[in-house]
């Protein structure tokens, strides 16, 4: 049992093992020693969204969401309305008579959203016969208003009336979008980043209006990831390695890069070309940002970018089995990585021995700031790229799943949530700490039994 929970695990499909990763059953560093299955779905769980500090909902391709406590693994209500996939959803908070109220919305393939008060499990809101599925959800607390997103953009307010559409788009439509400042939002149209603006309506008050204010081509191929660096930065990635940082104000490019620009060159024979494999492991897969760094899921490998000191701290080509499809930088020395391998990895940055791998030159290698429309490329060949001064390291593999884990949600001191293909969620908990909660507990009820 302890072998199946703390390592000795294969790889799963084609992919081979990476024995230089493999940590086996002792893991020192490894919290996550006891685990607790949450079993429900009947589908493939794509997503998990965080309600508060103690309870997360799942969603699967059925349409079933599941909200549950993460501190017990209880089942707290089932969300039963959708009739096929959940494409899309998103958490907020709502003010009602003076009460905040926690409330989730979904959308799904039946081109339905439904608002739900996760408090009591009730559907609020629903709005059926969409022109076409939702992709994408934005709440916008502070101004009392959401976003849904695919072929149209759409705003709707509270009490789900629409307030205005903008006209449909081409092929994939929107696959995702952020807040920016100033009532501007960015949205991923295929290779393009589509800025819009918020304005009140000037004839009523209580109506908005959005408006297209400009449409930034630099991407070369469709865009996977899309997020908030900070307050004054957001970060996109496409599909053939391509990883920019905005300014949020003036929409201007700080840096940009191309991931694994050196395979081509490093190749030994030219004329062979990139298969699909390899195109995939170029491919953006997930974006991640504490504020202070960057990290980038690229194929199987992880990345981390230092904002600050301009360079890669560390980084890992080949960090699982298969592509990572979620990272998350939790603390400053400690990161999470799932992947479609079936594994949950925690990473460890170290310092960099003596004799270390060198900096990949097409990572992050030509990410500097200044000015976009200055030619840097002259300049930029003639810098020496900086090795990075620390190391990833494997601190423990979390084996639970049998299909590719598609997310994860991290709780602190309250531990770490997984869902996968193979319809489970997994709770990793701290196996010291919850051993030492149940003494409390069992003291705590041995007191009150002997007061009796």
């Amino acid at each position: 049992m302890l072998r199946w929970l703390l390592g000795g695990r294969e790889a799963q499909g084609p992919a081979e093992k990476t024995s230089l990763l493999f940590i086996g059953e002792e893991q020192p560093k490894n919290c996550y020693t006891e685990l607790q299955v949450l079993k429900g779905h009947f589908d493939i769980v794509r997503f998990l969204v965080q309600i508060d500090d103690f309870r997360f909902a799942s969603a699967d391709d059925d349409g079933l969401v599941f909200v549950w406590n993460i501190q017990t693994g209880e089942r707290l209500h089932e969300l039963r309305g959708h009739t096929q996939q959940i494409t899309a959803i998103t958490g907020f908070k709502m003010k009602t008579a003076d009460i905040w109220c926690s409330m989730i919305l979904t959308a799904s393939s039946d081109r339905t959203i439904s608002l739900w008060d996760v408090d009591n499990g009730n559907r609020v809101h629903t709005v059926s016969e969409l022109q076409s599925s939702v992709k994408c959800l934005l709440a916008l607390e502070r101004l009392d208003l959401w976003l849904s997103g695919g072929n149209d953009l759409c705003v709707w307010n509270r009490n789900f009336e629409l307030l205005c559409k903008m006209e449909p788009f081409t092929d994939a439509g929107i696959t995702t979008f952020i807040e920016l400042p100033k009532n501007c939002i960015v949205a991923a149209v295929d290779k393009e980043l589509i800025i819009y603006r918020l304005t009140l309506s000037t004839c009523d008050e209580q109506k908005w209006d959005i408006q297209e204010i400009r449409r930034l081509r630099d991407h070369q191929d469709n865009i996977r990831a899309l997020i908030n660096v900070n307050d004054w930065a957001f970060a996109s990635g496409s599909h053939i390695g391509e990883v920019i940082i905005w300014d949020s104000l003036s929409w201007m490019i700080i840096a940009n890069t191309r991931v694994f620009a050196e395979t081509a060159n490093a190749n030994e024979q030219p004329e062979i070309k990139i298969t699909p494999f390899k195109q995939q492991e170029m491919s953006i897969q997930h974006l991640a940002s504490d504020g202070e760094y960057v990290v980038a899921a690229v194929g199987n490998g992880i990345y981390l970018y230092n904002l600050l000191t301009r360079n890669v701290t560390a980084y890992k080509k080949n960090a699982h089995d298969s592509n990572v499809l979620q990272i998350l930088k939790f603390s400053e020395k400690h990161l999470i990585s799932c992947s479609e391998d079936g594994s949950v990895r925690m990473w460890e940055l170290q310092d960099l021995p003596l004799a270390a791998e060198p900096a990949s030159s097409g990572f992050f290698g030509m990410w500097g700031f200044g000015r976009p429309t200055k030619p840097t490329s002259q300049h930029l060949k003639k810098t020496p790229e900086s090795a990075p001064q620390r190391t990833l390291e494997l601190m423990g593999d979390l084996i639970g799943h049998s299909g590719a884990v598609q997310m994860f949600l991290y709780f602190k001191d309250n531990g770490l949530v997984t869902c996968s293909a193979d319809n489970l969620i997994i709770l990793w908990k701290d196996g010291a700490r919850e051993s030492r909660l149940r003494s409390i507990a069992l003291f705590q009820k041995l007191e009150q039994n002997s007061r009796m």
